[in-house]
């Protein structure tokens, strides 16, 4: 059976004990301060064993969003978030009305809601190209863009 790398960000950071304690259910890693950790989940798919691990650590550990740390083939990341009742009883109407699975709802809504954001960052970044380029003459620009770049050289470099 494969192993699955998931990454869990966790709603507060563990205390030490709370890490030793869930360290002795699987053998995890944890970042520096103890806010997310990773753990290596034999299961047939990434969603079996992101299920699996909150099922497992959810009494010891505060989940907040469980992750796969590497895409699958088609680049996506399984993302595993567990909803309060309330929520998940409106998401599952929504659906329900429009006729889909309720994570194939949201998958469609998360979906939209990041195409519309990369759309208006696209829009927001070439209005303030077009300004920069409206009130800004090609020699200014090209003598601060040099100046830019000599005040700030990397660690260790030398002119």
């Amino acid at each position: 059976m494969p192993h699955h790398a998931l990454e869990n960000m966790l709603t507060r950071p563990l205390t030490p004990s709370e890490l030793r304690h869930a360290a002795r259910a699987w053998p995890l890693a944890a970042n520096h301060d103890a806010t997310r950790l990773m753990v290596l989940i034999s299961a047939k798919t990434p969603d079996r064993a992101a299920r699996r691990l909150r099922r497992c650590l959810h009494a010891q550990v505060p989940i907040d969003v469980i992750t796969t740390h590497y895409p699958d083939i088609s680049g996506q990341i399984l993302h595993n978030v567990a909803l309060p009742p309330a929520t998940r009883t409106l998401l599952t109407a929504a659906a329900h009305r429009a006729q889909q699975k309720p994570e194939r709802f949201l998958e469609l809504a998360v979906r939209r809601a990041l195409a519309k954001h990369a759309d208006q960052e696209a829009d927001r970044l070439d209005q303030a190209v077009r300004h920069l380029l409206a009130h800004t003459t090609p020699a200014h620009l090209l003598s601060s863009a040099v100046g830019h770049a000599l005040t700030r050289l990397p660690e260790g470099a030398t002119l």
